[in-house]
């Protein structure tokens, strides 16, 4: 399962979940190649791509 952290590009469009440090769920967005990730409410959430 590869992270993504706010700011990077998104590397392929479709569905992905925010997790905060901690692993709970931020939820879901549907973000298009080459956006960059939103920023998150907690340092040091992350974005995985939903399957």
């Amino acid at each position: 399962m590869e992270k993504y952290r706010p700011g990077e590009n998104v590397p392929e469009s479709g569905e992905y979940t925010a997790y905060s440090r901690d692993g709970q769920n931020g939820g879901k967005t549907y973000l298009e190649k080459g956006e960059s990730f939103p920023p998150t409410q907690h340092e040091g959430s992350y974005y995985v791509k939903e399957d």
